[in-house]
């Protein structure tokens, strides 16, 4: 039986992620802070969920609870983080920013380190990060967010290399969402809207295929190529 770990498992794309994963005949160790929603999803399935509740931008917790949970597991082949936070921040309260900051650079760069060198001493394994469109470019609306999201994608990127470097069997794939129907969708201006379970439909498709990158829904492949091409004096008005 193969082993994941989805980091962020309480609700939305992660929620929706475990489940799937589940159903394919995973052992899935599930994370988050707030254990009463991780034992109710555990609750669906006791004999294939480990739960472990913990929060990610607490410094030097994570390396002993994801030793603890892939122990439980009895291994691990696939490790998801979508764990992540983001406000907007018109007044640029510092409180905001560090709260972003903590979770989605520091708490995510721990994870995926360790995962990393879990992998590398298997010889085997799978890292998938969900950053997200909005880290392609800066955004006004929080910006530390869209800062946070842009070192995920150049963190993945760094890990992609240095396995190849190593010659290691350890694939990595960047996850980059555009608006799924999840709490984390606070744009007043939302189009082409995945609902959780299509958004992670997708991702496990991205991941049997061992994808470099993997845009969600697949449409967004559009914005993506937008983004990147608009010059960024048209890009500033918007």
């Amino acid at each position: 039986m193969k082993k994941c770990i989805v980091i962020g498992a309480t609700s939305g794309i992660g929620r929706e992620l475990s489940r799937l994963y589940v159903s394919k005949g995973y052992m899935t160790g599930i994370t988050g802070r707030r254990e009463n929603l991780l034992r109710e999803l555990g609750s669906e399935n006791p004999a294939s969920y480990k739960i472990k509740s913990f929060d990610i931008s607490k410094p030097d917790t994570n390396f002993r609870n994801l030793e603890e949970l892939s122990s439980e597991l009895g291994g691990l082949d696939l490790i998801i983080i979508n764990s992540g936070t983001g406000n907007g921040n018109d007044e640029l309260k510092f409180e905001i920013e560090k709260d972003t900051v903590l979770t989605n650079v520091l708490g995510s760069t721990e994870i995926a380190g360790w995962a990393f060198n879990y992998f590398r001493k298997q010889g085997y394994g799978q890292i998938a990060i969900v950053t997200s469109i909005a880290g392609m470019r800066g955004g006004r609306f929080a910006p530390a967010y869209s800062a946070s999201k842009a070192y995920l994608i150049n963190y993945a990127e760094g890990l992609r290399q240095k396995a190849k470097k190593l010659k290691l069997n350890v694939s990595v794939t960047d996850i980059r969402p555009g608006f799924v129907d999840t709490a984390m969708a606070k744009s007043d201006n939302k189009f082409w809207v995945a609902t959780p379970k299509k958004a992670a439909e997708q991702i496990y498709s991205a991941l049997i295929r061992k994808k470099k990158i993997a845009y969600i829904t697949r449409r967004w492949i559009i914005i993506a190529y937008i983004l990147k091409l608009l010059p960024k004096w048209i890009f500033d008005k918007i």
